[in-house]
């Protein structure tokens, strides 16, 4: 892609903006921040303080007609394999349609007549254990929705191997009033099944190895071995292997959630996530907020040489958001090959990270402002609060404008090089209406698409994973000499031995 006329045209556009500051952008354009915006049903994308110019929004455009970027959109929506390495669809979008699949709409009603059974007041607490896509999604959009769950039910996240996560995750519960949700596409995820070991153990020891089995549900494509574990066949949800982990939590991957909100707020989700869809699917480029966010991502990390973004949600509700989209972002973009296999030729993946404001501002703004480092920023905030806490919203709000327009502008130079705020540092504002299902939804879909657009534009395919695999196979191998079942591997190199055998010989 890097060697197209519309690529090169970008390099050559992007060396004549060398130089040109956000403040002259806004100084020779006064309306600059009203029409470099864009919206759909209630959600605004304000990249206005962006280092570019309608000239380069009408460039990448053009960009994404030469990649084939609308017929790449169809083929992921209408389930076809877009996911080429493992030869089978990446088809998401099927589980949030509101006509799905007979097999998604059976599972649905299978998860709503469950999560109501379970929210009757039989249980205290519900434990989902899973990790990765299999945690992160339900446990960022249960702390996002705590406004709308049902307060005398606590929905909890249990996936570090770490025992400490264990204790923490079960501590003060009744064992005998608690719902483990097991969440493993396999059923054999190391860490997934040494928690859920221990949480049968757990259970056992306080009602009887007889009745474990009525403390536990799971999500799996492999509904057999999760009856060998011990769940009833009618606690089985399924899974699909064109649903990637991070991609799953409108899946009953999302059955925590649904217990946690009701059947009928996880509906909401669905519906905002289906809706971003369809406004992927058919939006023009320059009013198409998914493709804008990825072209705009292009820009910044291909152009600018940016290597890293920080999502700053200013919405304490969405604390778990930047480790989410970090984990969409970077396990989806993190490839160095094309789908395939040639070498991509260009920086793909960018380091994701963030925290909510206004905590960060106290933590790592200084660097945004004044640091050696460029780092483009994307702000979330909601007009309305979920709380009757007004005057704290309009502060949090103040603040988030703030930090936008300080970024943007700086300040004027004061002779005091320590009080310097140059500015010209890249932010976009993503503007809500109120976080509620539905605008979640709408959330998690705008950068599900925001990764496929730039995936897209680098060739690559967002929808493996193979780089995670080799730490777990050598994690096994070493596993297995920490508990005595075997002998060490001859041909390690001395600085993994040396820790191994000081971690053995001071446990």
């Amino acid at each position: 892609m890097h060697d197209t006329g519309e690529w090169q045209a970008l390099s050559a556009h992007r060396e004549a903006l060398e130089g040109v500051h956000l403040r002259d952008l806004f100084d020779r354009d006064p309306q600059r921040g009203e029409r470099l915006v864009a919206e759909t049903d209630g959600l605004l994308v304000d990249y206005s303080k962006n280092r570019l110019t309608d000239e380069t929004v009408a460039m990448l455009a053009a960009l994404a007609d030469r990649i084939g970027l609308r017929h790449r959109i169809e083929a992921m929506l209408d389930g076809k394999p877009v996911n080429t390495t493992e030869n089978r669809p990446a088809w998401h979008a099927a589980l949030r349609r509101p006509a799905p699949p007979p097999e998604v709409r059976q599972e649905l009603n299978h998860m709503a007549a469950f999560a109501t059974e379970a929210r009757d007041g039989r249980w205290q607490a519900v434990v989902n254990i899973g990790i990765g896509g299999s945690d992160l999604g339900p446990a960022m959009a249960t702390a996002a929705l705590a406004a709308y769950a049902d307060q005398d039910l606590e929905v909890r996240f249990l996936s570090n191997v770490d025992g400490a996560h264990f204790g923490a995750a079960t501590r003060g519960l009744d064992p005998a009033r608690t719902l483990f949700i097991v969440v493993s596409k396999t059923f054999t995820t190391t860490e997934t099944l040494a928690n859920a070991i221990t949480a049968r153990d757990w259970i056992a020891h306080a009602v009887g190895a007889d009745q474990a089995s009525r403390h536990f549900a799971a999500v799996t494509a492999s509904p057999d071995k999760a009856q060998d574990f011990g769940v009833d066949a009618d606690a089985v949800f399924a899974m699909w292997d064109w649903v990637g982990g991070r991609y799953s939590l409108a899946s009953a991957v999302g059955l925590s959630l649904m217990i946690a909100v009701g059947p009928d707020a996880f509906a909401d989700l669905l519906a905002g996530m289906h809706q971003i869809d369809e406004h992927y699917r058919t939006a023009p480029w320059a009013e198409n907020l998914p493709a804008l966010l990825g072209l705009i991502g292009i820009w910044n990390r291909n152009f600018w040489d940016w290597p890293t973004y920080g999502l700053l949600p200013y919405a304490q509700e969405l604390a778990l958001f930047p480790a989410y989209i970090q984990q969409l972002d970077m396990e989806s973009s993190g490839k160095s090959v094309q789908a395939d296999g040639s070498p991509v030729g260009t920086a793909t993946g960018p380091v994701v990270w963030g925290q909510p404001g206004t905590n960060g501002q106290h933590a790592f703004h200084q660097l945004l402002h004044q640091g050696t480092d460029i780092v483009p920023v994307d702000f979330i905030g909601f007009c309305q609060p979920n709380h009757g806490l007004a005057e704290h919203h309009d502060l949090l709000m103040a603040n988030m404008f703030a930090q936008a327009e300080a970024l943007a502008f700086g300040a004027p130079d004061t002779g005091d090089p320590h009080r310097s705020f140059p500015g010209n540092r890249p932010s976009t504002v993503v503007l809500g209406d109120q976080l509620t299902p539905r605008s979640l939804g709408q959330l998690v879909a705008l950068y599900e698409h925001k990764v496929f657009t730039q995936a897209t534009v680098w060739g690559i395919n967002p929808f493996d994973q193979w780089g995670v695999e080799l730490g777990k196979t050598l994690a096994s191998g070493i596993a297995a000499e920490l508990t005595g079942s075997a002998t060490p591997d001859p041909n390690r190199d001395s600085s993994t031995q040396s820790l191994i055998n000081r971690y053995l010989s001071r446990r």
